[in-house]
C-alpha cells in the first residue's frame, strides 16, 4: 500500500539512574563510595533510504522509541548505554513537529540525522567524592530522553511531474518513455499512487518522471481524489501539463489544472511548464493548430505548446529534448539563487546558564534550560540530592534573588512543571 503521509510518536531512551553504593573496605567509613554511573539513552536516528519508496512501515507503528541507559552499578561500573535507533525512511521525507515547524528534510540517499537524543546518564556517588565530602550518599538520575509528536510527509524527488484531467494520457506516456508500468485502462481515475519512471534522453543524460493521479475541479475542497498528491510535485523541476487533444474546450481543461495548482498550499503555477496536447493520433494538422491557438489564448505568453501521440510516440522526442532544456535551465538557476554556505563556524552566545524567576499563587517558578537539567537529575526522594540542588542553586545566585524578591519560609519552589522543593 502506498502511504505519503504519517504521524508518529517518537521518544528517545532515558538515561540510566546513577548508584549510590559503598565498597567493603577496614578503617574506611562505609568503605567508600563505589557507585557508578548511569549510561546514556540511546538516540533516534532518521535515514534516507531509496530502497524504502513508502511510509507504509508506520502505518501501524506509531511510535518509535529507541532503548533507555541502564543503571550504574557496584565498583564504579558504568551502565551500559542504549544503542541507537536507526529508522530507514524514503528519499524526499520530511519531518514537522505538532506546530508545522520542518524539523527535517531527507533528500539525499544515505543521509542520517538525529531526530530525538537520548538523556544522559546521571552520576553515581564515586562521581561526588571531594576533600571536604569523603562519603557522599547521592546519586543522579538519568535525564530523559528527548519525545516528540512528530508528521513524516514524503515528497517525491522528480525533475518531470506530469500533470493533467483523468485520461489524459500521463500513464501512456510515461509508460513508453520509461520502464515504469502504471495501471492504464480507458477509464478515469486509473492511476491512484503517483508512480515514477527513469527516462533516458541520451546516452549520459537522464531524467526521473512522476505520474501525478488525475486531477479534477474541485479537487482542493476533496473532490475526486483530491490534490495531496500533488506534494510529489513541490520538489520537481518542471511541470508537463498533458491535455487531451479530444476535448471539447482545451483552454477549460487547462484553466481547470491551472486552477488546482494555484489553490494547493504551495502556488506551483509558478513552476515552469510545457503543455502538451495528446492522442492526435489521426488528427488533421489544421484542427491541431487550432487547438494550439485555442491554448495560447490564456496560457502565459512564450509557454511552449507540443502535440504528440504518447500511444504511437509521434512527437515525443521532440518533447524529451525540449523538457531536458527546461530542467536543465531551472536547475542551473535554482543553484544560482541559492544561499552560499560559508565555511566559517558561527559563533553564539551560550544561554544554557540563564534563569528566571516568575511569581506563582504558592510560591515561585524557576525556568533556565541549566538548572531544569539540574533538576530532572535530582533524585527528590533523597535528602542528600535534594541538598546539592540547594547548592547549586544557590551557586547560581537563584537563592539570593528569591530573598530580594521576599521569599518566606514554606513557600513553594517550582523547578519546571514537574519538581518542586520547599523553602
Amino acid at each position: 500500500m502506498f502511504v505519503d503521509k504519517v504521524q508518529v510518536s517518537i521518544k528517545a531512551g532515558d538515561g540510566g539512574n546513577g548508584m549510590v553504593s559503598f565498597r567493603q573496605e577496614k578503617f574506611v567509613d562505609k568503605g567508600g563510595p563505589d557507585g557508578g554511573d548511569g549510561g546514556d539513552g540511546g538516540n533516534v536516528v532518521l535515514v534516507a533510504s531509496r530502497n524504502q519508496n513508502t511510509l507504509a512501515a508506520f502505518r501501524f507503528q506509531k511510535e518509535i522509541k529507541a532503548e533507555p541507559g541502564k543503571a550504574g552499578f557496584r565498583r564504579k561500573r558504568h551502565g551500559r548505554r542504549g544503542k541507537e535507533l536507526e529508522v530507514a525512511v524514503p528519499v524526499g521525507t520530511s519531518v514537522t513537529d505538532e506546530s508545522g515547524t520542518l524539523l527535517v528534510d531527507l533528500t539525499q540517499d544515505g543521509q542520517k540525522v538525529i531526530i530525538a537524543r537520548g538523556g544522559k546518564g546521571g552520576f553515581g556517588n564515586a562521581h561526588f567524592v571531594s576533600s571536604v565530602r569523603q562519603t557522599p550518599r547521592i546519586a543522579e538520575k538519568g535525564e530523559p530522553g528527548q519525545e516528540l509528536n512528530a508528521v513524516f510527509e514524503l515528497k517525491m524527488i522528480a525533475d518531470v511531474g506530469l500533470v493533467g484531467l483523468p485520461n489524459a494520457g500521463k500513464s501512456t506516456l510515461l509508460a513508453s518513455i520509461s520502464n515504469a508500468r502504471p495501471e492504464i485502462a480507458n477509464y478515469p481515475f486509473t492511476t491512484l499512487t503517483p508512480n515514477l519512471g527513469m527516462v533516458d534522453i541520451e546516452k549520459e543524460n537522464s531524467l526521473l518522471f512522476a505520474d501525478i493521479p488525475g486531477l479534477i475541479e474541485g479537487a482542493s475542497e476533496g473532490k475526486g481524489l483530491g490534490d495531496e498528491f500533488l506534494r510529489h510535485i513541490e520538489r520537481t523541476a518542471v511541470l508537463v501539463h498533458l491535455i487531451d487533444i479530444y476535448n471539447d474546450s482545451v483552454s477549460d481543461a487547462y484553466k481547470t489544472i491551472q486552477g488546482e495548482l494555484k489553490a494547493y498550499r504551495v502556488d506551483l503555477t509558478n513552476r515552469p511548464q510545457l503543455i502538451v496536447l495528446n492522442k492526435i493520433d489521426g488528427m488533421d494538422d489544421e484542427i491541431i493548430d487550432d487547438k494550439k491557438q485555442e491554448l495560447l489564448s490564456v496560457a502565459p505568453k512564450k509557454t511552449p505548446i507540443y502535440a504528440i501521440s504518447a500511444q504511437s510516440k509521434s512527437g515525443v522526442r521532440e518533447l524529451l529534448f525540449a523538457i531536458q532544456k527546461t530542467v536543465m535551465a531551472e536547475r542551473k538557476k535554482q543553484a544560482e539563487l541559492a544561499p552560499e554556505v560559508s565555511t566559517i563556524p558561527v559563533l553564539t552566545l551560550n544561554n544554557e546558564d540563564s534563569w528566571k524567576i516568575t511569581k506563582t499563587d504558592k510560591g515561585f517558578m524557576i525556568t533556565g534550560r541549566k538548572i531544569e537539567r539540574f533538576a530532572m537529575r535530582t533524585d527528590f526522594d533523597n535528602e542528600h540530592g535534594i541538598q546539592r540542588l540547594r547548592d547549586i542553586m544557590k551557586k547560581m545566585g537563584i537563592m539570593h534573588k528569591l530573598v530580594k524578591l521576599g521569599i518566606e519560609s514554606g513557600d513553594i519552589i517550582q523547578i519546571s512543571s514537574i519538581n518542586s522543593i520547599e523553602y
